[in-house]
């Protein structure tokens, strides 16, 4: 295993000759996979739940992080449905804040759990310096968020959640994976955004991971990112003009309008990013946050070299052409 360096911690099965990496210390995506039970079941989820019995994972996390360097940038905390977990996700957050106080712990949630406040309000008396918590939100119409959940009634958890993270002062994301199901509306999501949760932190705008789920539902899933420029253009304008902090996640550069550009982050996680030949001479390659590696399904029909001298075209408002502040670091890739 070339790629394991001085400080990487590492789970050794002799019996199967197995050696698996649980945190590289040079890399900047380190998550932890906290369960993969989930009370969702997205249509795109990119790693697909199990009603499998692992709360050993919680045991062997409890020795994993006072191994973590207390240079660590950031850390992602992940599932399946970490909320679950209860009174062992407080547990690991306050691991996080006694071992690692320095970094940021980003929480990725699909919100539900926290409608009841007891968790919320639980998380919030840790007092973690630099914690977010991303949560999903498809649409402005509950039956619809719904539906790209596979759950009755997760709307109205999801927002309830949402509002006690809020209450008991926990950052929030927003997060909106873009696909045929949800591009229609976004400008009307963000219209609900800025009306009943303008206090939100920051709003990720993402593109499809075509892995597990997403793989499977492909041909529902599936629209290219040329054909909902229009919406994802409004939605930015609205939001960014409301004070929201905005990003868009997994999109290349050569497919957003270039207005868009300022908003566009490099977010996919080191190891499932990627490059194709046709990024070979590509000026803004540098800049861009390329591809994930299941990318090779589908690709978008923009995918093309952008040239030195290409200039920024009309169409948008001009107050969302100007560049979007830095958001709190996070882990875009999921």
């Amino acid at each position: 295993m070339r790629y394991l360096e001085h400080g990487d911690v590492v789970r050794i099965d002799p019996q199967r000759s197995h050696v698996n990496a649980l945190y590289r210390r040079s890399s900047p995506s380190n998550s932890l996979l906290v369960t993969e039970r989930c009370d969702n079941y997205c249509l795109m989820c990119s790693q697909p739940p199990r009603a499998d019995d692992d709360r050993w994972i919680v045991d062997e996390l409890r020795q994993v992080i006072p191994l973590l360097s207390p240079e660590t940038a950031e850390i992602g905390i992940t599932g399946g449905e970490p909320a679950l977990l209860g009174q062992q996700l407080v547990e690991l957050v306050e691991l996080l804040k006694r071992h690692v106080p320095r970094t940021t712990v980003h929480i990725l949630s699909n919100g539900r759990r926290f409608a009841s406040p007891d968790l919320a309000r639980d998380i919030g008396r840790v007092r973690h310096g630099d914690l977010m918590i991303g949560i999903p939100l498809y649409s402005d119409v509950p039956e619809d968020h719904d539906y790209v959940v596979q759950a009755r009634g997760a709307f109205s958890e999801t927002v309830r959640g949402v509002l006690n993270l809020k209450r008991y002062g926990i950052r929030v994301e927003i997060r909106v994976v873009l696909h045929a199901q949800t591009y229609a509306r976004l400008p009307e999501l963000a219209r609900f955004l800025t009306r009943n949760l303008l206090f939100v932190d920051h709003v990720a705008l993402m593109g499809l991971e075509l892995m597990g789920f997403a793989k499977t539902n492909l041909e529902e899933l599936w629209v290219d990112p040329l054909d909902y420029q229009q919406q994802l253009a409004e939605a930015v304008a609205i939001l960014s003009h409301a004070g929201m902090v905005v990003s868009i996640y997994n999109h290349q550069l050569c497919v957003l309008r270039p207005e868009l550009h300022g908003f566009a982050r490099k977010s996919i996680s080191d190891w499932k990013n990627t490059y194709f030949e046709e990024c070979t001479g590509c000026a803004k390659r540098s800049a861009c946050g390329g591809f994930f590696a299941s990318s090779t399904l589908r690709r978008s029909r923009g995918i093309a070299p952008v040239g030195e001298g290409d200039r920024q075209t009309d169409g948008m408002p001009r107050a969302a052409t100007e560049v979007a502040p830095d958001p709190p670091a996070v882990s875009g890739g999921a």
